[in-house]
């Protein structure tokens, strides 16, 4: 979608939304009006009532009064309908100049459409010219037809791969064996006992019902990378990185067995990443793109900046301030690069609130369908025709993040956080490889697997120093003032085609805008900014001149927890469970007494104020006025967790089953106004 069609697109929803909150006025005044002639002719007739005496020597009161009553009831109905004939007049001028609004649309979309058309047409026709005869005749296709990106959460290599002891060859094809903890002779001090803890396996399946999740927030990193007791001075250079603050980091943090965050996966408990490594590439050299949260690296990684943002989303007005269009950068992201060069592109969302749509015009984008459900991946990659050159697929943050522990629950999902069980990412992985394998695109096909960071646990490799990315900031997305010139932690990552050998080990410098770097040489297009211009790409690990036959089309079972998660999905045709859960949470808020105290109090986590955010810009989509007022005006007014909780489970009942609660609290107001006007008068 071009520039001008999102621009007609934004132009049509604006003149909608005009349209509805005008119409919606109308009703209002008009209402009000009609109130208000119903009021003044009762207190009339009333007055002419308080007069009138009917006897046998004043029979002209008698006649007056009856006159005066009959005056004020026919004044009455003129004056209503009065305001009846000017609503519909009100409302029908709304109406014809939404009508208008959205035919020049339509028409200025079919301008657009065939504009882009063209413009798509003599741009392919470009490639080809230059495939002919440009570059001196050296420019060949690209390998690779499909680039497939899963992200996953919050992990580091050596917790995930530290003691899979992997061996293959580097892509000059040299005997290599990954830099692993299990190599290398690590320790970590334990400032509760203050001795030296080494690395040590297994790890916890899941932490949930153990400890909460390690901080990972940019003050976390801080100390987990340079040390307890070191703080980073604003605008001013990284600290001197040792790694060897890990376990103090969560001993602040109040967890009951801080050593945990030494604990390393062994090959058994994740096979399927495992059976990939050795099949295909694994990277042991890719770092988070900046020392913090999520937000600010799947940033990078869609953008190749995070436009100033160095910690998580710490103000909800935030996105109010962006106008409702979500986070903007000043060269764009890839979904807009890619729409530039005429390639098409797809998000398959596993969450109800991905990720991806804090980018602005997300919302746009979703209203043409190139945002669609997971459940949608394996039938339309099968499809012979499918033709989307970039894939970003989310996976599911958790069941219910904000359940009745409030916010910050994200257990019984498959994102492979912190609180979830790690079996139930490697079942993603294992669904999205699956897949493309046994799809007819397998030959051209790209998959990266990583992680957005390390989710506070433990790597012994030290980050190294980063290009700043170059463009403009948004001052109201800095945090903390930092450079952007030190990559974030170590972690885990996946590359996997029919055109790389087998057992690959690459120890090359990565961090997530080498996705960017990747899907922009392969496709021709230019950089964002200065980082992904000066990111090294994937493409020398897709060496082989043919697709290799032998590649497995079935992974193995996942490994099996011996203490799951008690996962019940809550969805189900009507959401009566979600309905459930939310009347109990209202009359908690009410005054109720609440399962959990702390819930209500807790001031909303850092790392949930941006799913709050995506939350409310996906309920905007299609609401309109008074009904998009309440949930703007809902939203301010979150302060606690049971208030985010609230917000995000109505959000729910609208997304997954078309069930506005604000809507329903609207109706049903208004069903009540005649009985509580009536209750007045008597």
């Amino acid at each position: 979608m071009s520039t001008c069609t999102k621009w007609v697109t934004q132009a049509v929803i604006t003149c909608k939304n005009w349209s509805s909150k005008t119409s919606y006025e109308c009703t209002q005044w008009a209402d009000e009006g009609s109130n208000q002639c119903s009021q003044w002719a009762d207190e009339g007739s009333d007055q002419c009532t308080s007069w009138e005496e009917c006897h046998w020597y004043t029979p002209w009161n008698c006649i007056a009064g009856f006159f005066c009553r009959a005056w004020y009831w026919v004044a009455k109905w003129v004056c209503k309908a009065w305001y009846w004939v000017a609503k519909w007049v009100c409302k029908a001028f709304a109406w014809v100049v939404e009508k208008v609004c959205v035919l020049f649309g339509w028409i200025f979309q079919l301008v657009c459409v065939a504009w882009d058309t063209l413009r798509c047409a003599l741009l392919n026709f470009w490639h080809w010219l230059e495939s002919l005869f440009g570059r001196g005749g050296d420019r060949k296709p690209p390998a690779v037809d499909h680039v497939f990106v899963l992200m996953l959460e919050n992990r580091s290599f050596d917790h995930m791969l530290g003691f899979s002891n992997l061996t293959g060859v580097d892509i000059q094809g040299n005997p290599v064996t990954a830099d692993g903890v299990a190599l290398n002779v690590n320790t970590n001090p334990d400032p509760t006992t203050s001795t030296d803890v080494s690395v040590a396996f297994p790890a916890d399946f899941q932490l949930s019902g153990i400890d909460k999740g390690p901080g990972h927030e940019f003050e976390n990193v801080v100390t987990q990378l340079c040390g307890g007791g070191v703080t980073y001075t604003a605008g001013a250079a990284y600290p001197p990185i040792t790694n060897l603050g890990f376990i103090a980091d969560y001993v602040d943090d109040g967890a009951s067995q801080p050593t945990r965050i030494m604990n390393c996966f062994t090959r058994d408990q994740l096979p399927i990443m495992n059976k990939l490594a050795e099949e295909f590439a694994v990277c042991d050299r890719w770092f988070s793109s900046l020392p913090g949260p999520t937000f600010p690296n799947r940033f990078f990684a869609m953008a190749a900046t995070s436009g100033g943002l160095d910690g998580s989303p710490s103000d909800l007005e935030t996105v109010i301030a962006t106008g409702f269009e979500g986070y903007r950068f000043e060269n764009g992201n890839i979904f807009d690069q890619l729409d530039q060069y005429c390639l098409p592109w797809r998000i398959y969302r596993g969450d109800d609130f991905p990720a991806a749509f804090l980018l602005s015009g997300m919302n746009l984008n979703e209203l043409q369908g190139r945002l669609t459900g997971i459940d949608d991946f394996e039938s339309e990659l099968n499809d012979a025709g499918f033709d989307k050159k970039f894939v970003w697929i989310e996976p599911r943050y958790g069941a219910d993040e904000f359940d009745i522990t409030g916010p910050g629950d994200f257990t019984c999902g498959n994102s492979m956080h912190p609180l979830d069980d790690v079996t139930r990412g490697e079942k993603l992985i294992k669904r999205v490889y699956e897949a493309i394998r046994n799809s007819p695109h397998w030959e051209k096909s790209l998959l990266i697997v990583t992680f957005d960071e390390h989710g506070g646990f433990y790597d012994h490799v030290t980050p190294t120093a980063a290009v700043p990315p170059g463009d403009t900031f948004t001052q109201d997305y800095i945090q903390h003032q930092f450079r952007f010139d030190v990559y974030g932690v170590r972690v885990p990552t996946l590359v996997i085609s029919p055109l790389i050998p087998k057992g690959v080990i690459d120890k090359t410098e990565y961090d997530h805008s080498s996705i960017l770097a990747t899907v922009e040489r392969l496709f021709g297009m230019g950089n964002l900014t200065e980082r992904d211009k000066a990111a090294k790409d994937l493409r020398p690990l897709l060496s082989l001149a043919t697709a290799r036959t032998d590649a497995p089309a079935t992974l193995p079972p996942v490994a099996v927890n011996p203490n799951p998660l008690d996962c019940e999905d809550d969805d189900d045709e009507t959401g009566v469970i979600l309905r459930t859960k939310l009347a109990e949470m209202k009359r908690a808020q009410a005054g109720g007494i609440y399962r959990d105290r702390k819930v209500r109090e807790s001031p909303v986590d850092h790392s949930q104020i941006g799913f709050l955010q995506i939350a409310l810009l996906r309920v905007l989509q299609d609401a309109e006025y008074p009904d998009r007022q309440q949930w703007i005006e809902d939203y301010r007014k979150i302060r606690n967790k049971l208030d985010a909780a609230i917000f995000m489970k109505e959000a729910k009942l609208k997304l997954r089953y078309g069930a506005d609660v604000k809507k329903e609290a609207r109706l049903e107001r208004e069903r009540q106004k005649p009985a509580l006007r009536q209750g007045r008068r008597m």
